[in-house]
This record gives structure tokens, sequence and C-alpha cells, in this order.
């Protein structure tokens, strides 16, 4: 269970850590949160940023953290190599941890760090038992 835990070099720590990743890294949005990514030869690490106008206490700011947190150690292993970044809005606010946590992986998609999942299709695989079985040809009369 090591991989599920968050050391501090997977922590974005340093504020010139955190311009490095606002100045060079690829922004990437929805109206809950916006994931700001830095891809370079690093480990995977994330950043958080999460004001008092999102929310004025800090119960429910260090809530928005520590759902997001636990997200990321549970996808760590996957991410591609880099600096994340999340900065909250107000309307993480209102959302609960499972909109939070969904919110949170649909940015990683789209921001091209998390493999997108393919939908399991409803044509059989190409598994020779499922074929029709051979018949040979007649050879006349």
């Amino acid at each position: 269970m090591t991989a599920a835990r968050f050391p501090k070099q997977a922590r974005v720590r340093a504020r010139a850590e955190f311009d490095r990743v606002f100045q060079h890294g690829r922004r990437t949005a929805s109206p809950m949160m916006a994931l700001h990514r830095l891809v370079d030869d690093g480990p995977v690490r994330l950043g958080l940023a999460v004001s008092r106008k999102v929310d004025p206490t800090a119960v429910g700011r260090n809530r928005i953290k520590r759902v997001i947190r636990d997200q990321f150690r549970r996808l760590r292993g996957q991410l591609a190599p880099g600096a994340y970044v999340l900065v909250a809005r107000p309307p993480a606010r209102q959302a609960d941890n499972g909109a939070l946590r969904d919110d949170f992986q649909r940015l990683l998609r789209r921001a091209g760090a998390l493999p997108v999942a393919t939908p399991a299709g409803t044509m059989p695989a190409d598994d020779p038992s499922l074929l029709p079985p051979y018949a040979p040809a007649s050879t006349g009369p």
C-alpha cells in the first residue's frame, strides 16, 4: 500500500515551483476547479490552492483538499510525470466528495495525464471460439 502514500516528494510546496507551473504549464478547467499541468522529468507531484474565496471556513477548505489529495494518492501510479497544481473555485464548496473526485479525475483525463477509459463495446471480441464452426468445402458427387 506504499503507492497510496503522499510523501514530500509528491508535493508541490515551494512558491517558486507553484509559479513555474502557473507560468509554463497548461491549464484545463471546469466550473469547480482548474488544473495546471507542467510536464517534466520529475516525479508526479500535486499542489493545492484553496482560498478563502472558495470557502471562508478552514473546515470547508480542508475538506476539499483532503478529498483531492486522497483521489490523487489513488491515481498517482497511473499519472504521467510532472507537476500538477489544482486551484479550487467557489462551486467546489457546494460539491459533495464524490463530485469533487469525479471532477478532478475528469480534468486529469482532459489534460492528458490519465489514459482515457474505453467503454466496453457491444461487438464480440476476435475470439476463435465465438466464430461459427468451419465447414469443409464439398468435393463433388
